[in-house]
């Protein structure tokens, strides 16, 4: 090898073992926050929010003014006639009008953008929940994916040791040439499975890449049951406690604000029935032998076909309200049904996983050693083994499911209401 490249790997080596990698490993809490920077549908949510708080400032505002300009009284027969200033009628007119809607539709205005700017804060809240919880089973999905070829890698290599010993135990007699095919046909199922599992990690890989990037490639930091006590996304669901915060549900408080949308334009629709009014002032300006003249007046709306214009608009109106009201209570009803269904499920994964972390597993190792011992004695065979060990290795990996769901699970549920 040359010195030069020596020197350089030399040099590369040293400089990783100085300063490490890039970037430590790739935590669950890192994911949530690389999420939370990077979506943008967030980005598109806060934009939407940023709108709705300016349109507050306009709500409540008057009308602009407006500027008239003309000619009164332009003589058209006559001596006179297309003249501005010989008659003593014909004025040249500037103006300033003002429309002013009655207080109640300005408040009711006012109190209809504030609801419009409620609802994008609740709908930006229920934004940052759901990609909090995308971003945390993104990072559980690949977590346990990995953990499945891990333990399927274990099955291989046990398998590829006990392969190690069947050539000396056929020269010896005390095992068949068939035994040594069972073997390697077991061999290949593993390796399939295997395939399919590292398939599914990289399938994984690709979701949690949509959420945070590049990081997306780096390894996982953090086993689940440090997560569990670190994170809150996945502490413990206290049943009670979930049922009585529901009323809190992030999505019920958008409906909340689309009640109180409808409610602010019922009132409105109810000040129309009052009309508006305006004023206008203006200067009118005559020949230099007249005097020049001043012109203010009132104008009001007259809404004198309430039955048939307003008292429509404003029963309309009521029906929307009555509708966000049903829609309320539509979608509590329906998260209420599911909160219940995920809380047993739930509840059922913890019963299925102390009894498989503990009796189920200790039956499994056992089933091994009693059908290794007996194939070791010469009183049972190889394909006793394989199958024993292949249960044995199913059970492991349902207990990974069991922590998958569970995990996912509890991630649901926590992710229901905004944390403070």
């Amino acid at each position: 090898m040359p010195v030069a490249s020596t020197i350089a790997r030399v040099a590369a080596s040293a400089a990783l073992l100085a300063f490490g990698p890039a970037h430590a490993g790739l935590s669950l809490h890192e994911a949530m926050r690389l999420a939370q920077q990077r979506s943008p549908a967030l980005a598109a949510q806060h934009s939407a929010v940023d709108g709705a708080q300016a349109m507050q400032v306009a709500a409540g505002t008057l009308p602009d003014p407006r500027l008239t300009v003309g000619v009164d009284n332009l003589p058209l027969r006559g001596a006179d006639r297309y003249t501005l200033t010989r008659d003593s009628m014909t004025m040249q007119r500037i103006g300033l009008m003002q429309e002013v809607p009655n207080r109640a539709k300005r408040a009711a205005r006012v109190a209809s953008a504030q609801a419009r700017a409620e609802r994008e804060r609740t709908l930006l809240a229920v934004a940052q929940l759901a990609v909090q919880r995308d971003a945390a089973l993104a990072w559980l999905a690949v977590l346990f994916a990995e953990r499945r070829v891990d333990q399927l890698g274990e099955l291989e290599r046990e398998n590829r040791l006990l392969q190690d010993t069947l050539d000396a135990r056929i020269a010896a007699g005390r095992a068949l040439p068939a035994e040594r095919t069972a073997a390697r046909q077991d061999a290949l199922a593993l390796a399939d499975r295997r395939d399919d599992a590292q398939r599914d990690v990289a399938k994984a890989r690709a979701a949690l890449r949509r959420w945070v990037g590049e990081r997306a490639d780096d390894t996982l930091d953090g086993a689940v049951d440090d997560a569990f006590n670190g994170n809150a996304a996945l502490a413990a669901v206290a049943p009670e406690q979930a049922r009585a915060d529901l009323h809190h549900h992030a999505e019920l408080a958008a409906y909340s604000a689309q009640q109180a949308i409808a409610q602010a334009e019922a009132r409105e629709a109810d000040a129309e029935q009052r009309g508006d009014w305006a004023w206008e002032v203006s200067y009118n300006r005559r020949g230099a032998q007249y005097g020049d003249m001043v012109s203010f007046q009132l104008s009001f709306d007259l809404p004198w076909q309430r039955s048939q214009r307003q008292q429509p608009q404003l029963r309309a109106r009521e029906h929307e309200v009555q509708r966000a009201e049903a829609e309320r209570d539509d979608a509590l009803r329906r998260h209420r049904e599911e909160l219940e269904a995920q809380l047993a499920e739930l509840q059922a994964l913890e019963r299925q996983r102390t009894r498989l972390a503990g009796t189920g597993q200790a039956l499994a190792s056992e089933h091994v050693a009693l059908a290794l011992a007996a194939y070791e004695a010469g009183r049972g065979d190889l394909g006793a083994v394989l199958a024993a060990r292949r249960e044995a290795a199913d059970t492991r990996l349902r207990l990974i499911d069991l922590d998958a769901q569970r995990s996912a699970l509890r991630v649901r549920l926590n992710t229901l209401v905004e944390q403070p």
